[in-house]
């Protein structure tokens, strides 16, 4: 329980002695006078202890009025301060113990002013008050301190899914970044084996291959760098990265696979139409898988790639490349799981993909919806 403030001690010990001397002053004279400055003191006291211990110290006050009418001002003070504090049936019983008092306090020592009756019933009415102020004031607390509760837990919750939001967008741009990195490992891959197979190329030739293996190899380690850096959390990096391509950005990607030595050819039937930016981005991560698993799997055979599609139908990757031959090496070792994370991307992006083999072909066909 938290201890009252000093001020709160001072204001109770001057409000109640204050109405307590007011009342002692009004009893002046009686045959009681030595019981009312008895009574007086106790229940100044005892009002101090309601701070504390509001129903043990209003039910002393409580018993007090009933020996003299100089405890009133504690009593109604007491009852006042539990039904803001206990719950209402604790308050509607202490009050009931104030009435009761005060019933006895008239009995032995009428107001010579008012009938008795009338005195109870302003007895009774003030209590009443007293109660109903009281547990209005406490429902008025426990409103607040569940309004403020839940703005707390809102804004909680609210900063919960601000940083899950985050970290799928990090999650997401580790997974695009991982593709990235792997098309790029298999340029180099494709490069390094041209030196190996070919060393009796120029030095001119030696020489340029060499220049795309490093270039190749560098933007590899600052991509990796990137991955790395979405990984732990670094916020400044998500502000650093390039514009995510999109499926305008496939000649591209073809190109590079072409410096590469790899033969591609693409058919773009789309008509230069824009895709929406989340399909668009899919469409080229489908392409660019295909072509890795080409080069890892099927070093040396031709690719096909055909996007067909207009607005308010499906847009269609085909990418076709021949088998490699049986018993032949993979270009680079695979993970096995770049087509099942493709998988799910489309599917995601509300599309859907398939990839089989089909006599001496291999084919990987996905389907992304193309809205008007």
């Amino acid at each position: 329980m938290r201890p009252p403030r000093p001020v709160a001690v001072a204001g109770v010990i001057f409000a109640v002695g204050a109405l307590t001397a007011v009342s002692l002053w009004g009893q002046a004279g009686g045959a009681e006078l030595g019981l009312d400055v008895a009574v007086s003191i106790a229940s100044l006291a005892a009002a101090v202890v309601q701070l504390w211990w509001p129903v043990s110290g209003t039910l002393a006050t409580a018993l007090l009025a009933a020996l003299s009418p100089v405890a009133t001002p504690a009593a109604t003070t007491g009852a006042l301060q539990v039904a803001q504090r206990r719950r209402f049936p604790v308050a509607a019983a202490v009050v009931a113990a104030g009435i009761a008092g005060h019933v006895v306090q008239g009995l032995w020592r009428p107001n010579s002013g008012i009938s008795l009756g009338w005195w109870l019933l302003l007895i009774c009415a003030a209590y009443g008050a007293l109660l109903g102020w009281g547990a209005l004031a406490r429902s008025r607390r426990a409103l607040l301190f569940s309004l403020h509760e839940r703005a707390r837990r809102a804004e909680a919750e609210q900063g919960r899914r601000v940083a899950e939001a985050r970290m799928a967008e990090r999650r997401q741009l580790a997974r695009e970044m991982h593709d990235v990195l792997a098309h790029r490992l298999s340029l180099v891959a494709t490069h390094a084996g041209a030196l190996e197979y070919r060393p009796d190329s120029s030095p001119e030739q030696l020489a340029r291959a060499a220049g795309v293996v490093r270039s190749g190899v560098h933007q590899a380690l600052e991509e990796l760098r990137q991955v790395i850096g979405l990984l732990r959390e670094d916020d400044d990096l998500l502000d650093e990265l390039a514009p995510r391509p999109t499926l305008a950005d496939v000649p591209l990607l073809v190109d590079e696979a072409l410096q590469a030595g790899q033969a591609v050819q693409l058919s773009d039937e789309t008509t230069g139409a824009a895709l929406p930016a989340a399909a668009g981005r899919t469409g080229y991560r489908v392409v660019q898988e295909g072509l890795t698993n080409a080069r890892k799997h099927a070093p040396g055979q031709p690719v096909e790639v055909l996007l067909r599609g207009t607005p308010g139908t499906r847009l269609l990757i085909d990418i076709r490349n021949p088998l490699p031959a049986p018993g032949s090496a993979p270009a680079a070792p695979g993970s096995g799981v770049g087509l099942v994370g493709l998988t799910e991307r489309v599917r995601l992006a509300g599309g859907q993909l398939d990839h089989h083999s089909s006599g001496r072909q291999f084919q990987l066909q996905a389907w992304l919806p193309w809205p008007m």
